[in-house]
């Protein structure tokens, strides 16, 4: 893990910084992160874990803002600590940034669909990495629109209805508006808010308005779960 240039401290900090827990079982990688997070004013580790039940252990007892999870630890993975932190009925709804050595693959797929806001790699460079953080910590996902089309081209079949039947994830949607139903299956091809705002002629201040609506009406935490949602519903572009 490469240390952080100065360049990456920013001097804009909030009153509160960012609280970070690492879960990660290699120790170099783990000190490498914590040496680019304490070098941001605006952030500050609250704690570190090896395996998958001291990550649960150490943010049921510190409650940190983010946590940085890997997927393969020992004990329990990453996966099944974020389902546990992070997936339907936690009580803290954890915001989980996986980094993890694996793109886009069946152990990523799971761990966005177990409840994480977003992945790196772990070659990130540190910049990305930091602002990675902040962009979780802000309560957005960190999927870019080229990973988020490759993630559900590759796992599509998975995520669809098996049968053209009406899936009982549609019923959820009724609650959007006409508009409200269109910006989702523009969400689920992983156009970003400016792509969605030049495809439907609306203002950028706009689609975010409607992005939140969207969200807070279907009580998903971020953008990784309207998509899974809306190919679950069978209403996606191009998946039904």
């Amino acid at each position: 893990m490469t240390v952080p240039p100065a360049a990456l401290v920013t001097t804009d900090s909030p009153s509160a910084p960012i609280r970070v827990l690492i879960c990660e079982d290699q120790a170099l990688v783990r000190t490498g992160y914590v040496t680019i997070f304490s070098a941001q004013p605006d952030m500050t580790v609250v704690g570190e874990a090896a395996d998958g039940r001291a990550a649960i252990r150490a943010a049921e007892e510190l409650r940190p803002d983010v946590v940085v999870m890997d997927i393969r630890m020992p004990l329990l993975d990453g996966i099944e600590a974020t389902r546990h932190l992070a997936g339907p009925g936690s009580a803290g709804r954890a915001k989980i940034l996986v980094v993890t050595t694996f793109n886009v693959d069946e152990y990523v797929y799971e761990a966005l669909r177990a409840g994480a806001s977003g992945f790196l790699l772990k070659d990130t460079p540190p910049g990305e990495l930091v602002e990675g953080v902040r962009t979780v910590a802000r309560g957005d996902s960190l999927l870019s629109p080229a990973v988020t089309r490759a993630l559900i081209g590759t796992y599509a079949d998975r995520v669809r209805p098996a049968t053209p039947a009406f899936p009982p994830e549609r019923e959820r949607l009724k609650v959007l508006s006409p508009r409200e139903h269109e910006v989702l299956k523009l969400i689920s091809r992983g156009l970003s808010n400016a792509e969605i705002a030049a495809e439907l002629v609306l203002s950028a201040e706009t689609v975010k308005t409607y992005v939140s609506r969207i969200l807070a009406k279907l009580d998903l935490r971020d953008r990784v779960q309207a998509v899974v949602l809306a190919y679950r519903a069978g209403v996606a572009d191009g998946s039904a």
